[in-house]
C-alpha cells in the first residue's frame, strides 16, 4: 500500500495509476483542513482513503472531531457508490476516539502514541480494537 497526499500531488490520477502500475495498492489521504470533495475524484481509484485526524508532522497531537463529519460523508459515498475502500484515520486515537471514528465509518485506526507510551501496549490495542 501506497498512500500520497491529495494536498502534495499536482497530478494525483497519474500517481495513483503508477502505484498501481507497479503492482501496488493505492491509498489517497486528506489533511483535516481539507474537505472530502477534494478526494471524490480519485475515490474508484483507491483501495484506501487516509482522513488525517491532526495536522501532520509530529505526535501526540489532540484529536479533531471536526474531522468526524468528513469520515461520515467518506462512508456515505462509498456504499452510494458501490466502492470498497476502507477508510483509515490518524491522529490522537485513542479508545473514546477510536469508538467515535468507527461510529463515523472508519475501519482502520493509527494508534502511535496511545499504544506507544502505554505501559501495557497489548491491553491498549485491545481497548481500541473492542472501541
Amino acid at each position: 500500500m501506497i498512500t500520497v497526499h491529495v494536498e502534495a500531488e499536482h497530478d494525483v490520477a497519474e500517481t495513483l495509476r503508477r502505484i498501481r502500475e507497479a503492482g501496488c495498492q493505492a491509498g489517497l489521504a486528506l489533511n483535516p483542513a481539507t474537505p472530502f470533495e477534494a478526494a471524490i475524484p480519485f475515490l474508484d481509484q483507491i483501495d484506501l482513503l487516509l482522513c488525517m485526524t491532526v495536522v501532520p508532522g509530529f505526535g501526540g497531537q489532540a484529536f479533531m472531531a471536526e474531522v468526524l463529519p468528513k469520515i461520515s460523508a467518506a462512508a456515505a459515498y462509498r456504499d452510494q457508490h458501490g466502492l470498497s475502500y476502507h477508510i483509515e484515520v490518524d491522529g490522537g486515537i485513542v479508545t473514546e476516539t477510536a469508538g467515535r471514528c468507527g461510529q463515523a465509518g472508519a475501519n482502520v485506526m493509527v494508534a502511535g502514541s496511545s499504544t506507544f507510551r502505554a505501559p501495557d501496549m497489548a491491553a491498549a490495542v485491545a481497548q481500541i480494537r473492542e472501541a
